[in-house]
């Protein structure tokens, strides 16, 4: 690290504001949470990491949980794609609605810190984990098992568990976001045509035949 910014400084020589220095802790303390999980983690790594005293780093977080949750409110955008889903769930496109939603994690240049700092919270029993679980999983089980009822109430999905199916769904995403940023898995296809494979699949299964097709179905047996 350059020695004006272990001075506080940034890149130009100009000392850095309070504002800049909590985001450089919080993403130096998001990767190190990634990398060694919040247990494995001091303070004095995070301070050393952005070139600070660990008493700047106490000044701003006073414990590791506060640098925790700020790490949390600085992630998370979910509420942002929700709103942009809106416009979808309106017209009733279900194949925009699971494919923005799917896009979301599905898509070049993703962040993974993220997912390691969720896994990690989780698998250390870490108190924040159930608010890491809750603002990053929840609320897409929540929503779009709410949108998969309104659209069997509409007749066009077939009578399912909702919350059950926007598990399915979302655990599809997990499980791909796991084998390809977590295992390093090559993916055979482009983030594109990876997700519109998951949404064909699953819409395929989740959509309501029409009663001349099932009839047909059923003789075809």
């Amino acid at each position: 690290m350059k020695k004006q910014a272990a001075q506080g400084r940034d890149e130009n020589g100009r000392r850095a504001s309070a504002g800049d220095r909590q985001a450089s802790l919080i993403a130096a303390a998001a990767s190190l949470f990634a990398a060694k999980g919040f247990n494995g983690t001091t303070t004095k790594e995070i301070a050393k990491a952005v070139g600070v005293s660990e008493a700047l780093v106490f000044k701003y977080f006073p414990t590791k949980r506060t640098l925790y949750a700020a790490i949390l409110a600085e992630k998370v955008t979910v509420n942002e794609l929700l709103d942009a889903v809106e416009a979808a769930v309106t017209k009733r496109d279900d194949h925009r609605v699971f494919t923005m939603i799917a896009s979301y994690r599905i898509r070049p240049g993703v962040d993974s810190t993220f997912l390691r700092l969720l896994l990690f919270s989780a698998l250390e029993g870490h108190e924040l984990s159930e608010l890491f679980f809750g603002k990053h999983h929840k609320v897409f089980y929540d929503y779009l098992a709410a949108y998969i009822r309104t659209r069997i109430e509409d007749g066009a999905f077939r009578s399912v568990d909702p919350l059950l199916a926007a598990r399915a769904f979302i655990g599809m995403v997990v499980h791909h976001r796991l084998l390809h940023e977590i295992f390093g898995v090559p993916m055979l296809q482009s983030h594109e045509a990876t997700v519109a494979t998951y949404v064909d699949l699953f819409l395929a299964g989740l959509t309501k035949l029409p009663v001349s097709r099932k009839s047909s179905s059923r003789r075809s047996r």
